[in-house]
């Protein structure tokens, strides 16, 4: 039974790109065609694994131009405990890939050491940074980066994590359970106020589609619509 809401599942998140041009939710076998298209360009990464964590593992992969790429492993609900994998493309702001890659340049492309080693601090994930073009390719993992352009390179992949969860969630209670939706819309909202919401226009689909649906409670669909203003 598992199997067939997966499957609708990822109908479903479909609904999260279908008002972009270029992104596409993939399988598994798609997203490796994607990244082979852009190959050439170059191309930052940051993967976390994080055991326990919600989700445990993500990795958001941006090129130079087109579509960026998201796939993370993790609950399919915050009320379920099945685990799926979730593949997603979509579209960066301009204005984001370029901080991302100013960003790489200054912590130098990730060719040196970026742990700050200090012994005092809890383990909140494996991160790493990738980049990749046609003369470098390195990486750098750590806990905590001790480089400053590094952290808040890694701050802006988690938020943007954040989002793009939030968005897949929102697909899953909206098919599945709508009266979820008013409180993961509200903890959306929070964490706006927080600044640890970002690019929201890339899951800008599901907010409109919750905005039109007559059978979601009202005070979700002003909820989505307040955030739908951000997203412009």
């Amino acid at each position: 039974m598992f199997g067939s809401v997966r499957a609708v599942l990822f109908l479903l998140v479909g609904s999260l790109v279908c008002a972009q041009t270029q992104p596409a939710v993939l399988g598994a076998d798609a997203g490796v065609e994607a990244q082979a298209g852009d190959s050439a360009l170059p191309v930052v990464t940051f993967t976390l694994d994080f055991p326990q964590s919600q989700p445990e593992h993500y990795s958001i992969r941006v090129p130079a131009g087109g579509a960026a790429h998201y796939r993370s492993t993790g609950r399919i609900s915050r009320a379920s405990d099945d685990i799926d994998t979730f593949e997603f493309d979509f579209a960066l702001s301009g204005g984001a890939r370029d901080k991302i890659f100013r960003l790489a340049a200054d912590a130098g492309h990730f060719q040196r050491d970026l742990d700050s080693h200090r012994k005092n601090l809890a383990f909140t994930g494996k991160k790493t940074l990738a980049y990749k073009d046609d003369r470098v390719s390195a990486e750098a993992s750590f806990n905590y980066a001790g480089d400053a352009a590094a952290r808040e390179l890694t701050e802006m992949f988690q938020n943007l994590s954040t989002t793009l969860e939030f968005g897949r969630r929102l697909v899953y209670d909206h098919r599945y359970q709508k009266l979820a939706l008013d409180e993961e819309l509200k903890l959306m909202q929070q964490a706006a106020q927080d600044k640890t919401l970002v690019e929201v226009a890339a899951i800008q689909p599901i907010l409109e589609k919750i905005v039109a649906d007559h059978s979601v409670v009202n005070v979700a669909r002003a909820r989505a619509q307040q955030l739908l203003g951000s997203a412009r």
